[in-house]
């Protein structure tokens, strides 16, 4: 069974948590404790029914202002599928928040209250969406009943959103109108909405097909361990193990080992007490080779006949995500896989106003700032770009005087 990552993203009181919350209860998936504790809560709708936004809003700050703040995690699953769902702040100043929650999903659900329509967190939600490179988007035009379930309401939202999406480059979209406070349209199809023909929320999300990099073009296993016990009973054993980031290596493939250019073939693959004959992106392995070369920890090992990038200075979109502005003076450490180094930004080409998507001048990238930098590293990085291969794209850029991650990088071509 198959796991789908999505997020959700909306503007302040568009109905995020509430949206999660509904999915859960009307799908049996929520424990039989917290289905007591929802129901004993004195949180209540205007209409006295259960507020089910208390789900997701785990911190006090959430549950008394009734925003979201942090990232807030939930698990379920149906008979078709497994989900993770990210529910993401959609507040300016908790920018980071939702890059954070967006950076491993593969599908968006971004909300839209039926009552405002496309408004300013709108453009800056479906921007970021575009940025973290998430291909399939799903715009809930929410609190339909809102608004006397009009047709007419929910088709103006979808025209203005799909010129919005052509601009922000977002391809595959899917509208659906739904009221999650109702229960339209989440999980069962509303009889409310009749001129509505598409699916419901979940069953759209339990159908949608997943894509899957399995081919060898985006072979990628940074070694984070070499392994060599030395022992009398083990003397001459020399693995190299790494999680596959992307693609898939099998046994006799012809390797490449970077940044050094080492080649060598793959004679055998372990996983726990198996052997396989491949091994798929998401598998932690042992690899090991045909000769003995030098292998180290931040080393990647790729298909010699499907070579990613090597650089040191490279060109990287970057949302700040620090309480201390960036200070291009200051030397700082990037970490890529299993690779750090040390790196300083060499230039700031510019600043998105993510409110206007405008390209703005600027030296200094504070919290939630997101822009385009080029950075020079102290050693080679092998690196795809982001927009080709999330999983060899991304970094963190960590501060060395603090150790805490300052900065999320997505590399997007080699600097001159």
């Amino acid at each position: 069974m198959d796991i789908l990552k999505f997020i959700t993203a909306g503007s302040v009181d568009d109905g995020k948590s509430t949206l999660i919350g509904r999915l859960l209860y009307d799908s049996d998936s929520i424990l039989t404790d917290q289905l007591e504790a929802l129901h004993s809560s004195n949180r209540k709708n205007d209409d006295g029914s259960i507020d089910l936004a208390i789900l997701t809003d785990g911190l006090k700050a959430e549950r008394e202002q009734g925003i979201t703040i942090d990232v807030a995690y939930k698990y379920f699953q149906t008979e078709k599928r497994k989900f993770i769902i990210a529910d993401t702040p959609g507040h300016i100043q908790y920018t980071r928040n939702m890059v954070t929650g967006a950076s491993n999903a593969t599908l968006a659900i971004i909300l839209i209250d039926a009552r405002k329509g496309v408004i300013e967190q709108t453009i800056r939600h479906s921007y970021l969406v575009s940025l973290l490179g998430i291909q399939q988007v799903v715009v809930c035009v929410n609190k339909m009943d809102m608004v006397g379930y009009s047709e007419d309401v929910y088709n103006a939202i979808v025209c203005d959103y799909q010129k919005l999406a052509a601009k922000v480059e977002l391809k595959n979209v899917y509208f659906i109108p739904v009221s999650a406070l109702k229960g339209d349209n989440i999980v069962h199809p509303s009889v409310n909405i009749n001129w509505y023909m598409g699916e419901a929320l979940l069953p759209y999300l339990e159908n949608i097909d997943l894509p899957v990099d399995n081919g060898t073009e985006h072979a990628r296993l940074p070694v984070q361990w070499v392994i060599r016990p030395q022992t009398d009973e083990l003397h001459d054993y020399r693995g190299y193990a790494g999680r596959v980031s992307s693609g898939s290596f099998k046994v006799n493939d012809q390797i490449t080992v970077l940044p050094s250019g080492f080649t060598s073939s793959i004679s055998k693959i372990e996983l726990l007490d198996k052997e396989p004959t491949v091994a798929l992106a998401g598998m932690s392995v042992t690899v090991h080779l045909t000769d003995d070369i030098d292998v180290g920890r931040g080393d990647v090992l790729v298909n010699t006949n499907y070579q990613p990038q090597i650089s040191q200075l490279i060109e990287s979109d970057l949302c700040w995500m620090d309480t201390r502005a960036m200070d291009t003076n200051q030397t700082y450490f990037i970490q890529h896989n299993s690779k750090v180094t040390r790196c300083k930004i060499q230039e700031t080409l510019y600043k998105v106003n993510i409110n206007t998507l405008e390209k703005e001048d600027s030296d200094e990238f504070k919290l939630n700032d997101i822009g385009r930098i080029i950075i020079k590293t102290a050693e080679p990085l092998v690196f795809d770009y982001y927009q080709n291969n999330k999983a060899n794209g991304g970094a963190i850029l960590i501060d060395s005087r603090t150790n805490l991650t300052v900065g999320a990088l997505m590399l997007r071509a080699m600097a001159d």
